[in-house]
């Protein structure tokens, strides 16, 4: 697989935590929508601590959950002017001690930002993860998929993990319906081999 990155618009590490922290349950073509207008008034946490929440959430009202992400928004950019001196802090603790971020956002954050080897679990990654069968059925949160599948990976290709098998859980292995006859990864994945032996097994009856 070729080296792929996040498709959110961003230009400085403050504006790609804002644009990850948007990105919860949302679309990345519609926080590209809203960041537009949302990075042209508030570019720097600088910026954003002097805005208030109902300025914040004129320009993000069209993503999910947009009053209380207005309200992270505001809270980190304040954080990060007094306890940070306005820089996107470098550690797991220290990010996540920032409104709205949790253990996903921040392991994207280490992997773009800091170029660590850090892998984010979200719902993609955590579906895809056991589909394929990269990780045993006891994996049943987020943590224990990116520690399983820490083990297994080269250190050097772990955070571009995170994003192939994002987009194939994005774009191919969806949730409802998997495109398995355009999957290329049906000749090892566990749930279509499970499937297909089901399938030929019923046809033999």
């Amino acid at each position: 697989m070729p080296p792929i990155d996040t498709e959110l618009d961003y230009g400085t590490p403050f504006q790609l935590l804002v644009a990850v922290v948007l990105s919860a349950q949302c679309t990345d073509k519609r926080v590209n929508m809203v960041t537009k207008s949302l990075f042209e008034q508030y570019p720097t946490p600088q910026r954003m601590a002097l805005a208030t929440e109902e300025e914040i959430l004129s320009h993000i009202s069209s993503v999910s959950y947009p009053n209380s992400k207005a309200g992270y928004l505001k809270g980190m950019a304040q954080m990060l002017m007094s306890d940070f001196g306005g820089e996107v802090p470098s550690t797991m603790e220290e990010l996540t001690r920032l409104p709205g971020v949790g253990r996903k956002t921040a392991n994207v954050i280490l992997a773009l930002v800091f170029k660590e080897a850090a892998l984010a679990v979200d719902t993609h990654v955590f579906r895809v993860s056991h589909r394929l069968g990269l990780v045993p059925d006891r994996c049943t949160t987020p943590l224990a998929v990116e520690l399983e599948l820490k083990k297994h990976i080269a250190r050097d290709t772990v955070a571009q993990s995170h994003f192939w098998l994002l987009y194939l859980g994005r774009y191919t292995c969806l949730a409802r319906k998997p495109k398995c006859k355009a999957c290329k990864m049906t000749d090892i994945c566990r749930h279509y081999l499970k499937d297909h032996k089901k399938s030929r097994t019923i046809k033999t009856l």
